[in-house]
Order: structure tokens, then sequence, then C-alpha cells
């Protein structure tokens, strides 16, 4: 509890004990007055100064308006009445703010979950200079510099490990318990906690684009986003306060004068005024102005400790309509770690068919090259590869040895009018031709990830209605592994471009309310992330450009985190519409029974104050997303 509610809590005691010390001590006339005034100062002068605020500024019809006007006028009915009955005002006040102080510890526990990922942001790196360690700002260090980390420590910086064996925490980041191993020449992102050996680390970044920050940045923004649901609350808030302040007015008025005006009644001023005045209490639309936003915020901060980080409310909201779920299929469905099963060559040996495929590929940092210089096993001799060309989508054109070569898929063998040979292997086929002429072709596979199968499984049960796959993949790969994972539908041997062209033909053929989402992890999926309803950036060590994209961000490349967002957003917008739908149909029933005169102040109290608590109370659960 922060020094804002202490104190709040120091008032609400305070008022509690006069107003039973008054109600036990006899106390009449103008003393009597007066301590119920002190009373009604204590517990609300902030509300009355809030007030007085809004009525300067000219942003007059809010909840302080609306509880300032309502106490001061029971306070007022009081003294007009001579009845010496001033705890109903008081009581309005001191309950509201009971309101205030559990809404207060409701957003500060929301803010400790979020906090606790805000933990992960390094304080500094250890920098070696003359054989001793060195604290500095991660902002000063440069791209390049070598770091040191020691057991208990958060990693800092973005980069590689040089030397050096451990395990790290990645709990903050990934929301996993299982710590990771890491040595020599692995790569490591910052905001992991090192657990057991010393680690020198080679920085690849700077600490403004590191991982941590970009994570950090991402939460931090969040709650700039408002969702549909938040703009209606603020516009329905907007019309509603003045429009129950001018009904509260013309309760007052308007049976009065017309009894006496026109029935020769009474007027009874006294009881239309008190009337008007419940009317007030009840309509506060604190319930919904608080748990709207509240609820939210704690979705969010409850998927941010599961490593899933959602840039704001627009995007939960969007996210829990998602119907149609298109996956890119490397390194999001599958591992990524790609390996040669079969060479099948003409007239070349394999071992040279390798030599040439591996040389030509030597400029690319691409997952298939690396598997083909894998493979090849030796040293790669860059002076024998000159003019490397890469044709997007297609493959590699390099004279290696002074011969043309190239290495790619069907459509590199179109474009160069060579015939090749068809492979009847499921995989990635990188067809080979050298001096012009077909020379064969070396087959690549991939290995689906273990928990694929089992997360389209739960995307189904969770609601999701469609799967699609595109890959830039041949047919015969694509299709075996969307029939091994229970895909609906694949789109293969497409380009980058064609994939955006297959999502908007996805999207025209949908219905309009039911949402699309991308899953990828490439910097080929950046366009179709954007281009796509809810694009979701799949790994933390995904592409910089395809994070950037994305609307939400999982910082584990396990796809049953796909399934954990959707879950998610779907409990939080659920708790969303039931706040909505509890409070408008109690919030307009009380005004009803208030204006009819059936409920008085303290029925008015439950109506706002029970109604708040309840409603926090719900939105709090939006927290709670460890086991969905």
């Amino acid at each position: 509890m922060n020094k804002k509610q202490k104190k709040m809590l120091i008032r609400i005691m305070i008022t509690a004990v006069m107003l039973a010390a008054l109600f036990v001590i006899p106390v009449t006339g103008i003393l009597q007055f007066a301590l119920y005034l002190l009373a009604y100062l204590i517990i609300g002068y902030d509300i009355l100064k809030k007030a007085g605020k809004g009525i300067v500024n000219r942003q007059v019809f809010d909840e302080n308006f609306l509880m300032a006007v309502a106490t001061i006028g029971a306070f007022a009915l009081a003294v007009y009445k001579q009845s010496g009955d001033y705890v109903e005002a008081i009581a309005v006040m001191l309950f509201y703010q009971i309101g205030e102080l559990f809404q207060s510890y409701a957003v500060g526990k929301s803010r400790r979950n979020i906090s606790a990922l805000m933990d992960i942001r390094p304080d500094y790196a250890n920098v070696e200079r003359d054989g001793k360690l060195m604290r500095t700002d991660p902002d000063e260090v440069e791209t390049g510099s070598v770091i040191v980390v020691q057991p208990g420590e958060k990693v800092p910086i973005d980069g590689i490990v040089t030397e050096g064996v451990s395990s790290l925490n990645t709990s903050a980041l990934t929301g996993e318990s299982l710590p990771r191993d890491v040595r020599a020449g692995d790569e490591i992102i910052s905001g992991c906690i090192n657990m057991t050996g010393v680690l020198r680390i080679r920085t690849t970044k700077e600490f403004g684009e590191s991982t941590v920050s970009k994570i950090l940045e991402l939460v931090e923004n969040s709650s700039s986003r408002k969702s549909k649901s938040e703009d209606f609350i603020a516009k329905f808030a907007r019309v509603y306060t003045p429009a129950v302040c001018y009904g509260a007015l013309a309760l007052a008025l308007l049976p009065p004068v017309v009894r006496a005006a026109v029935l020769g009644a009474d007027a009874q001023w006294g009881v239309w005024i008190y009337r008007a005045l419940t009317f007030l209490v009840i309509s506060c639309p604190c319930a919904l102005v608080i748990s709207i936003p509240l609820s939210f915020f704690a979705g969010i901060g409850g998927a941010s400790r599961e490593g899933v980080l959602i840039k704001g409310s627009n995007y939960m909201e969007t996210l829990s309509q998602a119907q149609c779920m298109v996956f890119d299929k490397t390194g999001t469905l599958t591992q990524g770690v790609f390996e040669v099963s079969a060479v099948h060559h003409n007239e070349m040996e394999n071992e040279k068919l390798l030599e040439y495929a591996a040389l030509a590929e030597c400029a690319s940092s691409h997952p298939i090259s690396r598997s083909l210089q894998k493979a090849y096993g030796r040293e790669i001799d860059r002076s024998r590869v000159t003019d490397i060309e890469e044709i997007s989508g297609h493959g590699i054109l390099a004279r290696v040895d002074d011969r043309p070569v190239a290495a790619g898929n069907t459509r590199l063998m179109k474009k160069l009018d060579i015939p090749y040979h068809d492979c009847h292997s499921a995989g990635t086929v990188i067809h080979m031709a050298v001096g012009g002429k077909y020379a064969g072709h070396i087959v690549i596979s991939d290995m689906v990830k273990p928990g694929a199968k089992r997360a389209i499984a739960e995307l189904r049960k969770a609601g999701v209605e469609k799967t699609v796959m595109l890959t830039g993949d041949s047919g015969k790969a694509a299709v075996q592994v969307a029939s091994e994972l229970g895909i609906d539908q694949v789109y293969s041997d497409l380009l980058p471009a064609d994939k955006v062209s297959k999502v908007e033909a996805l999207l025209a053929a949908g219905q309009k309310k039911a949402k699309l989402a991308f899953v990828g992890d490439g910097i080929n999926d950046a366009p179709v992330l954007t281009r796509a309803d809810i694009g979701i950036a799949m790994g933390a060590m995904g592409s910089d450009a395809a994070i950037e994209a994305a609307d939400v961000v999982l910082m584990d490349d396990d796809p049953m985190q796909i399934a954990k967002a959707i879950k998610i957003s779907r409990k939080c917008i659920r708790i969303v519409y039931q706040n909505i739908v509890f409070a408008l149909v109690v919030k307009f029933a009380c005004l009803g029974l208030g204006a009819a005169g059936i409920a008085n102040m303290w029925f008015a109290i439950f109506a706002d104050v029970g109604v708040m608590i309840i409603a926090v109370l719900n939105a709090i659960r939006a927290l709670q997303v460890h086991n969905l």
C-alpha cells in the first residue's frame, strides 16, 4: 500500500470513528452540525476540490461533480428540514472513498504484476578494462563490445557468447520456468538472468535496439491504444453524465411544479429534491469508467507475465475475434533447423554437388544456406566464388571456379530455361545447374515443432474455425506438414508478395466480424503481419522487422503460446462485456427505483459503490491467466 492509499485509509478510519462516536454521544444544535461537517470535510475535501477544479476548467460533468452535488444537497436538505440527519451525506462520501481506495489497490496490484516484468531492465553492464570489470550504463556500450555477465546478473544487451557455459533463467521473458543452457557461439537475448557460470558476450545491438528495450517499450505504450469498448465507454460517459445531471434537475423541479400549479396539491419540494439527490448518487458511472480500462490493463499485464506481449487493448479485442488463423511454416510450425536428407545427382558426384551448392550459397544467412554449408562440412573458400546474385523467391546465381552455378527452386530453373527433374521426396528441393546444364538436386527437410499439432488442436477448442498455412516450400513438403498437423488449407511455392495476396483474398472471403490473424517470424513476414487484421510475431529471436510490424509478440517460439494468446484475449473480453452488462443493467434499474422514490440514499450507495467494487473484483480476474 503506497503513501496515498495509507492517507486515504486513515481518513476513512477517522471518519468512521467520528460517525460511531456521534451516534453514541448525544449532541445537538450547532455543535452537532459542526462535528458532522468536520467529518464530511475530512472524508470528502479532495472530491470537493476536484469538482471545483472541474467547474473552473469548464469540465463540469464527472463523478466528482455528481458526488459533490449529491452530498452537499443531502447536507443542505438536513439543515432545511432541521432533522439533524447528516449521516446519509457523510455515508455516501465515505463509501465512495472506500470504493476509490479499493479501485486504487486493484490498479496497483495490476501495475505490480507488470512491474515484475519491468524488473528485466538492467541497471548496468560489466565491461572489462585493463583486467578489471567496470560497471557501465548499458546505453554507453557500443555494438561489438565484449561484456561480462556474472552469476545472478541480468544480461543487459543482446549478443553472442564468446566464452563460458551457463544456464539462463528466461521466465521474465517467456513465462517458462525451465532454464536455457548456453555456451560459446550461442545467441543470447537481454533480460535473461545468468544463473551459474561467468559469460563473456560480444554485443550485436545497441541497448536501445535490444530485446529488453523493445519489450519494455511495447508494454509501456500498450495503454495508449484504446479498444472499441473503451472508446464506447468514454463517449458514453461524456453523454451520460450531463444527461443524468439534467434528469436529476428535472426530477427536482418538474413534479413539485406540476403538483402545485396543475393539481393544486402540496408541492413536496423536500421529497423530490431528495429523490433527485438519490438519483445523482445512483447515476455515477464509476463502475464502467474504472472497471473496463482496468480489465484490459489486467489482461495485458497477465499476458505479459506469460510471455505474450499485446501492444494495446485494441489488439486484445481484435485478437479475441480471430476466427481464421494463418501460419507461416518455417520457424513457426517447424523448427527452422534444416538438414540435407538426400542428394540426387546426374553426372556430378554427391560431394561435388554439395560443394558447389555450399559455395554458391556462402554469402547467404538463410537457414537453408547454412544447412548446405553444414552438410558440406569443410571450410568455405570464398575466393573461389564471384558474381553472387540473389533472386528473391527463386535462388542464387554465382560463379564458382569461374563456372556459372545456379542453386534454387523450379522457378529459377524455368527462368534460366534449364530442363530439370522433379523430386518425389518430401522436403525443400534445391535444384542445381552447373555450366548451364542440370546437375541434380538436393533435398532439405525441416522438422515439425513438438507442440505444433497440439497447438492447432487447442486453437480449435478455443474457437478458431479455420487454419491456413502459407509457405514458399514445394507442394509436397507443405502438404506433408499440413496433413501431419491437421491444418485445413495450405498454399505452397509462394513468393513474399504472394503471401500478401493470399491473405488479402482470405480477408475478402471472410465474414466482417470474423478477424484474420497471421503468425510468422521471418523478415519476409513483415508485410503480411501488417496486412492481417492481427499480426502475431513468433519468438523473441524473430526478426526485428517482424516484431515491429506485429500487434502481438510471443516471447517463446512454442506454438502453444498462440493458443494461450487467444484464450487470454477471449477471457479478458468476456470480463469486459460482463462488467458492461452488469453495470448498465443494475444502474438503470436503480435509477428507475430512485426516480420512483422506492430507493433511498443507502440503496444509492450500493448502486454506486457496490457495483463498482463487484466490477473491479471481476476485472482483477483478467490477471489470472497462468492455467488457461
